[in-house]
């Protein structure tokens, strides 16, 4: 057990010793100039293992998806996105900031977005209305407590997608989890998107990066955009070291995060003023709604972090995510802390 339990995000997760000594020992080059050969491994292996004929590392994910949005439409186009995305909630309005496109957000089944309702919110432009041109997935989706979008959904959704010539970009920020709990490969998942991002400093623990995967003429635009807008970065190859070092060592060990996330489910569910369905908690991600008659969420998370237990408010309720550096006693220490204040 930790000074502090921090369940706040697996973006908290510290590198491995691995890394640490992966890190010092990386031999680089000016990656702007395109001879570092630690990042150009990283970039050989994402492609390899997603699928994909090139890569690109990107300093973070919502870089990455910045960079796919831009690359696949022009200015005064629409993006279809589902209502919780992150990419539409989280990332600080890329999409309108940087591409000049319309998000038109639609509902969901816990991720997974109707396809017919995708094909009649599908536009074709004139004097008033915008082109569709693009439809981002997410999987796992964050913003449904890490729910894992089913296959045959996302192969309708390419289906719609192909019909009407659209291409699709999939944030896979969390689809190595997704992977895990599905048994799914995930160049399965990646074969649904034109391009994918995925996330090596969240379950993955590297301290840095995410990658961008998708065809080769793409990744060469993309390697612009992405110094247009400040991530060409120079010896890079000490934080793309601990990069590999996830995707070799640390994909496995995923399913422990979800056997916990689930332990802890189980628990929580059963506390006065807790609103929470263990058998929706397929990843690493707890989201539960809090209605308690004498506590309010800000005032609940401070006494939970008087007990030294780290987690975040979010819409409608309190954010809990299991990763590497959450051990058994961590879960533990969660439990007695919820029983501390709420058990009647």
């Amino acid at each position: 057990m930790h000074e502090y339990s921090d369940f706040r995000s697996d973006t908290v997760t510290r590198p491995t010793e691995s890394m640490k000594k992966a890190m010092a020992e990386a031999v680089v080059g000016d990656d702007v100039l395109g001879d570092d050969p630690t990042v150009q491994k990283l970039e050989a292996m994402s492609a390899e293992r997603m699928g994909k004929e090139a890569a690109l590392y990107t300093p973070s994910g919502t870089m990455a998806n910045s960079i796919a949005v831009k690359a696949w439409t022009r200015e005064l186009e629409e993006v279809i996105v589902e209502a919780r995305a992150h990419i539409y909630n989280m990332e600080s309005t890329h999409m309108t900031f940087i591409s000049r496109v319309t998000p038109r957000s639609l509902q969901s089944n816990r991720g997974a977005m109707d396809p017919e309702e995708i094909e009649r919110n599908i536009r074709m432009p004139s004097v008033h209305i915008p082109r569709t041109s693009l439809i981002c997935v997410e999987n796992t989706h964050n913003n449904w407590s890490g729910a894992v979008v089913p296959m045959d959904n996302l192969k309708a959704i390419r289906e719609i997608a192909d019909k009407h010539e659209l291409m699709i970009h999939f944030d896979g920020a969390r689809v190595f989890n997704a992977s895990t709990a599905s048994g799914i490969p995930v160049k399965e998942y990646a074969a649904i998107g034109d391009s994918l991002m995925f996330c090596l400093s969240k379950g993955l623990s590297a301290p840095v990066g995410s990658v961008l995967v998708g065809p080769k003429e793409f990744i060469a635009y993309a390697r612009r955009v992405r110094k247009v807008l400040g991530g060409g970065l120079r010896q890079v190859g000490v934080l793309a070291a601990p990069g590999i070092v996830a995707l070799t060592e640390m994909v496995g060990r995923l399913k422990e995060d979800h056997e916990r996330a689930k332990k802890l489910a189980l628990s929580l569910h059963e506390f006065p003023g807790i609103s929470l369905n263990p058998d929706a908690v397929q990843t690493n991600i707890i989201i539960f709604g809090f209605d308690h008659p004498t506590l309010s969420i800000p005032e609940f998370l401070a006494k939970m972090k008087e007990r030294r237990v780290l987690a975040l408010a979010t819409t409608g309720g309190i954010r809990f995510v299991v990763h590497k550096d959450i051990d058994d006693e961590d879960i533990d220490r969660a439990i007695s802390a919820f029983r501390n204040f709420l058990a009647q």
